[in-house]
């Protein structure tokens, strides 16, 4: 495979024109990515959401979808996508399990039993969500998907009075070749009658209000279910374990919560901790030059529709920043740059 210059890949807002692209990545996920169906009228949908969410005039986040797409400026290829919700739980509420610990102990037996217990909840009504994030095969190598993953970051930071103070990430649990899912298998499936992929395409179409409806409100003992179903619980898909990585190194923890499809890991961390946001630092473009050997910054500019994020060569300069030739920024333009 051929090395990959990452100066010629950048991450903008998408529009209705990537729909055809958005569609090629869809049918390539495999299942589980609810935030990229592989349906061209949800895409289609989702688009148009996007759409709307980048011409609001708006000062605090109200269910707003902002899609991403990574383009190879050279040729206009779409390589992946990744999106932000400014906030969840307003369409509709936003379902996890949360787990807890069990202990109970018998004198007379001399035997002290411990359990897990998911509880479902509400908890991160309110917060803003990163997600989403799908690099095509081919492109898994060089440092694109770490692009893509903290452009997120660096959207929110260009625009802070749209997202929460709080930001989540959940990760795809783990799913079988055949496309099923045995934490689905072992728990909810039970009470829908449907296999993991069609409530996953009903959920990713038309919410997850179902899932109140029919969902068990009591808690589950986790050693009630059925192995395969215990042990993949917060246990995130072999395809998320470097999104995993990504999320811990820019500041997102686990603390108990998995997802009520799939069980995959949820992940939040406050807005003003992560490693991006905390570092990004402001700068104006003060012009090009040809930058060998200088370090790769993350270099963010414009707002909204004019939104562009790349991984480039900089050299501060007492007028500002300074960038190699050819790049999506304009000399004089207002920047964020953060260490890569």
């Amino acid at each position: 495979m051929a090395e990959i210059d990452l100066s010629q890949w950048h991450v903008r807002p998408a529009s209705r024109q990537d729909l055809d692209a958005l569609a090629a990545l869809a049918a390539l996920t495999g299942g589980g990515f609810t935030n990229l169906p592989n349906d061209r009228e949800a895409l289609a949908a989702r688009l148009d959401w996007s759409d709307r969410s980048l011409a609001a005039r708006i000062d605090a986040p109200d269910d707003e979808l902002y899609m991403l797409v990574l383009e190879h400026r050279p040729t206009g290829r779409i390589g992946g996508t990744a999106c932000i919700f400014s906030r969840v739980g307003v369409r509709w509420p936003f379902y996890s399990y949360k787990i807890s610990t069990l202990s109970m102990r018998s004198r007379e037996l001399e035997r002290t039993f411990r359990t897990g217990v998911l509880h479902l909840v509400n908890d991160h009504d309110g917060a803003s969500e990163v997600g989403g994030l799908f690099l095509h095969p081919d492109l898994r190598t060089g440092g694109l998907g770490r692009l893509l993953a903290r452009s997120r970051y660096m959207f929110i930071a260009n625009h802070r009075q749209r997202f929460s103070s709080r930001v989540l990430a959940e990760l795809r649990g783990r799913i079988r070749p055949d496309g099923s899912a045995p934490f689905w298998d072992g728990l909810a499936g039970k009470f829908f009658g449907m296999s993991f992929q069609e409530a996953d395409t009903f959920n990713s179409i038309h919410g997850n209000q179902f899932i109140a409806d029919l969902m068990p409100k009591y808690p589950v003992y986790v050693a009630l279910l059925p192995p395969e179903t215990q042990a993949c619980i917060g246990q995130p898909h072999d395809d998320g374990r470097g999104a995993r990585a990504m999320l811990e190194a820019e500041g997102f923890a686990c603390n108990g919560y998995v997802d009520i499809f799939d069980g995959g890991p949820t992940m939040d961390c406050r807005m003003e901790e992560l490693r991006a946001i905390r570092e990004a630092r402001p700068a104006r473009m003060a012009g090009e030059e040809a930058l060998p050997g200088v370090s790769r910054q993350l270099v963010a500019g414009g707002a909204l529709q004019g939104f562009r994020a790349a991984l480039l060569p900089v050299r501060e300069s007492p007028d500002g920043i300074m960038l190699p030739p050819g790049g999506p920024f304009h000399s004089g333009e207002a920047l964020l740059h953060a260490p890569a």
